[in-house]
């Protein structure tokens, strides 16, 4: 079984959380792959205040590789500004 800090080696959804009650923040970060009509992949990101619809951004990618190594550079970018794993 995996600790919530940690994700497994190539994940096509992660969900993210920043929870600070003292600083009133209560935020989300939502990525997907998903195959796109031309062969490639798209990465889907998906952001805001829990609880509200949030903004979203698609990325194309020639393959699912590129995809994810992508996904995952946001993965370590957004644990570094104190994003959290969530199961």
């Amino acid at each position: 079984m995996t600790s919530p800090s940690q994700m497994s080696l190539f994940p096509l959804s992660v969900y993210m959380q920043r929870i600070c009650p003292q600083k009133n923040e209560w935020r989300y970060y939502a990525m997907v792959i998903q195959p796109d009509l031309f062969g490639g992949a798209a990465l889907m990101r998906r952001w805001g205040r829990i609880g509200a619809a949030g903004r979203i951004r698609l990325d194309l990618y020639a393959n699912e590789g590129a995809a994810a190594n992508a996904l995952a550079a946001l993965v370590r970018h957004r644990k570094k500004r104190g994003y959290q794993l969530v199961s």
